[in-house]
């Protein structure tokens, strides 16, 4: 894997990843930015709500599950002295579909969190990191 970051102007930066995306990471006015994009830290957090996400989706569908809908909201607490590590992540999902089984979405999660999900088991070596989730019937 390879991603590039290109400074722009005051700590305003571009990065690309090697499959060609791109996205914007901007600081706050107190920083010297001009909140022009993500923090980087927030990139880092979307990363493990995304990587959780897919890995949620991914073993419902193979289990045959009719799921139409999964979000994650994400809350976390960093450390007060540099590094600013994230201390805190609590993972809330909210899986959407028919005749879902709690046990089913607890069962991914659980998955997710102790074997699939990178970001979550790096994450996890600095931060304590909780879950839990609500399943929405239609």
């Amino acid at each position: 894997m390879e991603a590039k970051v290109k400074w722009v102007d005051g700590v305003m930066f571009v990065g690309e990843t090697g499959s060609g995306h791109a996205v914007v990471m901007d600081g706050s006015p107190d920083h010297g930015g001009r909140n022009m994009g993500a923090r980087p830290m927030e990139m880092i957090l979307l990363g493990l709500g995304g990587c959780s996400s897919f890995d949620v989706v991914d073993i419902l569908r193979k289990g045959r599950n009719d799921i139409v809908d999964c979000r994650v909201e994400l809350a976390a607490e960093r450390a007060e002295s540099i590094p600013s590590v994230f201390t805190k992540i609590h993972l809330h999902f909210v899986v959407t579909g028919r005749e879902l089984k709690a046990n089913a979405v607890e069962r991914a999660i659980k998955l997710s969190a102790e074997k699939y999900c990178s970001a979550s088991i790096m994450l996890g070596k600095t931060a304590e990191i909780t879950h839990d989730f609500e399943v929405i019937e239609v």
